[in-house]
This record gives structure tokens, sequence and C-alpha cells, in this order.
């Protein structure tokens, strides 16, 4: 099959589909998708496809992985139109994507560095809370606008413990001070990096508590992990994507 591949003649759906564990709906699904070039047809109007066509294919699942399945639809739609320019550019936004992750993991990192049990407040005593007009305070729309998610995620956030707002006295408005920012940006970052909120809201408590970040060091540590995956990732989708530039001319 390997050979066949290769060899410069006609394959079946089920030929490309075989070889990467597809199903030859899937192997349509893309063509129409413009992940694919267009098939040739048989007299009978049968698909036909080339080794271009299993390149196009080898591309694309290898952009996956470090793009995701979106952007790698939108990198090979734009390499089938001739449009490369703009499939540049869609690669460079998912390198500053993982570039603008790695610097917020390091600034989380830097953050908790700060977490010390000597820092926290004697037992039994509660900070005055910011008030709306003070420093360190900030409201629900900018603080979403600051992570890039919406007022309702912050909601959310705050019906599942990660997040504790106060409320100001004359107006009821949501109130965020510095450690309310920090909870937020720490729900951020192990959201993206695929945590659910039940596995967040301990992690958080165990730094509201500074009584012991281990549990936290370690999943952090998973998503360094994750963001050296996803970047070697994109060394792979950026081979075969090569590959397949070149065996179009």
């Amino acid at each position: 099959m390997g050979r066949n591949l290769q060899s410069g003649g006609r394959l079946r759906p089920v030929d490309l589909a075989r070889v990467h564990g597809l199903s030859t709906q899937a192997v349509r699904n893309y063509e129409e998708a413009g992940i694919l070039p267009a098939a040739g047809r048989t007299p009978h109007g049968y698909r036909t496809y080339t080794s271009l066509h299993a390149g196009a294919l080898r591309a694309f699942l290898a952009l996956v992985p470090g793009h995701g399945h979106r952007t790698a639809t939108s990198i090979m739609r734009a390499v089938n139109q001739g449009a490369v320019d703009g499939a540049f550019r869609l690669i460079d936004e998912s390198h500053a994507q993982l570039l603008d992750d790695r610097r917020t993991l390091q600034a989380v990192e830097n953050a908790l560095r700060d977490l010390e049990p000597a820092t926290t407040p004697e037992p039994g005593v509660r900070p005055e809370p910011a008030v709306a007009s003070g420093p360190g305070g900030t409201f629900i729309g900018p603080l979403a606008d600051q992570l890039g998610i919406r007022p309702a995620t912050l909601r959310k956030w705050e019906r599942a413990g990660l997040i504790r707002p106060h409320r100001d006295p004359r107006t009821g408005y949501r109130v965020y001070d510095e450690a309310d920012v920090r909870d937020a940006r720490l729900a951020h970052q192990l959201r993206r990096g695929g945590y659910l909120l039940e596995q967040i809201a301990p992690l958080i408590a165990q730094v509201r508590a500074a009584g012991g970040l281990e549990p936290l060091g370690a999943a952090l540590q998973d998503w360094h992990g994750r963001l050296s995956a996803r970047g070697r990732a994109m060394l792979t989708g950026a081979a075969e994507l090569e590959a397949y530039l070149r065996e179009r001319g």
C-alpha cells in the first residue's frame, strides 16, 4: 500500500482511508471541506485520488495535534486555494498563541512563588476588601476582557468556588481584588490546559490556604509537558506541510 500511494497512480477513497485508520466517508468529508484537492472522477462518477491527495491528508492529520482541527482545516483550505501566505499567517498565529500560553504559565509560576505561608493573614483576620474605586479592585467586565473570556464564564467559575469576589455595598456589583484576579488567572490557565472545574477548585483552595503547592505544581508540570508536545507536533506538521507544498510545485 505504501508503494501504491507513492506511485502517482489512481487511488480510491478506501486506499487513503485504510492507511490512516479512517472511514471512506471521512476522506470524502475532508475533500468536501477543502482539506483535500478536488478528486478526479471515473466515467462512472467514482472518486479517484492521487499521491497529491495522499500528501494533503498526511499534512492535515499532522497539523491537527499542534494547531487543532479548525486551524488545520483553514491552513489546508488556504493552501489548496493557492493562498499560501494566508496559510503561513494562520501558522504564525498558532505559534504566537503557544508563546502566549508559555508566558502565561510562567506568570502563574511566578505568582505561586510569592504564595508563602508567611504572607497569609493571621488566622481569623480577614483583610479589608478593595472597594470598586480603590486600588486593586476591578469589575467583572474589565477582568473578563483582560482574560479574553465572557463575564458569564467568571460567574460560572464563581459558582464552582474558583473565585470569590465580594459585592460593593453601595452598588451590589462584583468586585475582584488582587487575590481574586490571581485565582481567575490561575483558573483560566488550568482550563486552557484541559482541566475540569472540579479539578481546579481544590488546587485554588490550596493556593488560598498556602498549605502546600505540590498538587498545583504537578498540574503545572503536566501543562509544561502539553506545551512541549504541542510545540513538537507543530514541527511535525510543518514538515508534512512542506512536503505537500513541494509536491504541489
